[in-house]
């Protein structure tokens, strides 16, 4: 699908609420978030009718919200649909970023559509939505090697290097926030599809 230019004015980070989960795999959605809002000057407060924290962030002529839903991850769905409905943010206005099982540790997908891929926090956005065509930024946390640990897998912390190449890659993310925000995802596609070289070793020159 091509990447039309998409001029956001929601980005919402999956995660669960609270500090037993706050540097679990899961949570890959509220780092980006919570660096994002840092980058932008923007500082999260609790809204009841959004069910989560909200911030909000003037980009020349409209207004950017960035939304932590505190609905816990399978029930992502209620907080994005509320906040989009109040303020008429239509499914390509939204970017949805999420951890995600299908891609290794340190990389970065973006994309338009497609289906949830057994992530509940995406599957409770889309039926809530009704739609599947909304922007997602997929940061990829690595796989256990069968379903039947997925949830205590995502549910835990991520070893001492796995957890560098994820940090490393929402700061990757980052680095891309003016070409995402800026409706360039053509451009922000390119950066960060693009996997990051290895260092080469010092030759002590």
């Amino acid at each position: 699908m091509e990447a039309a230019a998409a001029s956001f004015k929601l980005v919402a980070g999956l995660g669960n609420p609270g500090a037993r989960y706050a540097l679990t795999r899961h949570n890959a959605g509220y780092w980006y978030i919570d660096r994002l809002a840092e980058r932008l000057g923007a500082r999260f407060s609790p809204d009841r009718r959004f069910h989560g924290q909200v911030a909000s962030v003037a980009l020349g002529a409209r207004t950017l919200r960035l939304l932590k839903p505190e609905t816990h991850m399978n029930h992502s769905g209620r907080s994005v649909q509320a906040l989009a409905a109040y303020f008429g943010v239509a499914p390509d206005e939204m970017l949805v970023v999420h951890d995600e099982l299908d891609l290794p540790p340190g990389t970065l997908r973006v994309k338009r559509g497609g289906g949830h891929g057994g992530h509940n926090g995406l599957r409770d956005v889309i039926a809530a939505l009704s739609t599947r065509e909304f922007w997602r930024l997929r940061i990829g946390i690595g796989h256990p090697g069968h379903r039947d640990e997925v949830v205590d897998y995502v549910l835990t912390r991520a070893g001492a290097a796995e957890q560098r190449a994820i940090d490393e890659s929402v700061e990757r993310a980052l680095g891309a926030t003016d070409l995402l925000l800026g409706g360039k995802l053509e451009q922000a596609m390119h950066l960060l599809h693009t996997e990051p070289r290895p260092e080469e070793p010092s030759d002590g020159l």
